[in-house]
Order: structure tokens, then sequence, then C-alpha cells
């Protein structure tokens, strides 16, 4: 893992948890990327991610981690690709921040502001929507984010000289659980 990721993870969540009102933490995930080009479909799928949300005075910061390796296409040699293509080895976590009001949970559906750190790059998506079933102290949202190569400065690779498309919209689908 990067050594400052953990670091300012380490430095930072105590000071958040100690003034928080209500925690969440994400208890199962499934995301997956979507990558096209004109002779072949391809999904990459990762069921790895982590996260933690800390609620305080109305607003509540989320923090997902998930790292690059663990997102799986079926194909070992293509994985290995989209590795190299990403920076995996130098930026081995895919990182995304966000903040929503406390009591978006009782909502059916949310728009989110996202930051998300990829492949050493920061980008910012607004107001992604996400679908929202809550049952008790447990919410599953799902939606997509519309991510492209282009907004992480990825190279689109290419097949027969013939690059993907820039593209690569990431579905989202998360089970969080309200802590007591």
């Amino acid at each position: 893992m990067n050594k400052r990721i953990l670091l300012a993870l380490l430095l930072l969540l105590p000071v958040r948890l100690a003034g928080a009102d209500s925690q969440w933490i994400l208890q199962q995930s499934t995301l997956s990327y979507h990558v096209s080009h004109p002779l072949h479909q391809m999904d990459g799928v990762s069921h790895a991610a982590r996260g933690k949300g800390v609620c305080h005075d109305g607003q509540c910061d989320f923090l997902i981690a998930v790292p690059v390796k663990s997102f799986e296409s079926g194909d070992s040699n293509r994985d290995l690709h989209m590795l190299q293509v990403t920076r995996g080895a130098e930026f081995p976590m895919v990182i995304v921040r966000t903040r929503v009001p406390e009591g978006a949970s009782t909502s059916a559906m949310i728009r989110a502001d996202l930051e998300i750190q990829f492949a050493g790059q920061t980008a910012h998506f607004k107001q992604v929507a996400f679908q929202l079933v809550t049952q008790g102290d447990t919410t599953r949202l799902s939606g997509t984010i519309p991510a492209t190569l282009a907004d992480f400065k990825i190279d689109p690779p290419s097949l027969l000289t013939i690059p993907i498309k820039n593209d690569i919209p990431v579905r989202v689908d998360m089970t969080w659980q309200k802590e007591k």
C-alpha cells in the first residue's frame, strides 16, 4: 500500500472518529468497470473494497479504498496488462472520498460529489446518482460512475492498433451497516 495514504489514514482517522455522532462500515461490495473495443467487450470486477463513513454535525464523510490488483476480468494476461497501464505497482489503491448529508440514507436516491484517486491522478465527479435501499441499519447503494481514461490521464491500450474507447463506466453495488 502506498505509505503516504496509509500514514494519512492512520493519522486522520482517530481524530475524525473522536467526535463522531455515528459511523458506517462497508459490509459488502461489488465494483465493476467496463471496457469497450470494436472487437470485444470486457468487464473487471472486485469485491475487495473497504470503507468507513463518519457522521458529525449533520454531514457524513465516506472513505472507500480498493486495491487495483483486486479487479479480475477472467483473463490473467489482460489483468496484468491493466495493472501496467494504470500504474498499479506505483499507485496500488483506488481511493474514493465523498460527503453526504447524514439523513441521506432515508432517501431512495442521492446525488454525490466524488473525489477519486486512481493511477496517480485525482478526478472529481459531480452529482453522481446512486439508488438507495435501506432496511433497518443497513443501506444498499448502487449506481454508475461515468469515469473515462482521460479523467486519470491513462493512454488507451490498443488491440490490433485500435485503441479501446475512452469510457470506462464503473458500476457500484455496496452494502453499508450503520454502527450504533
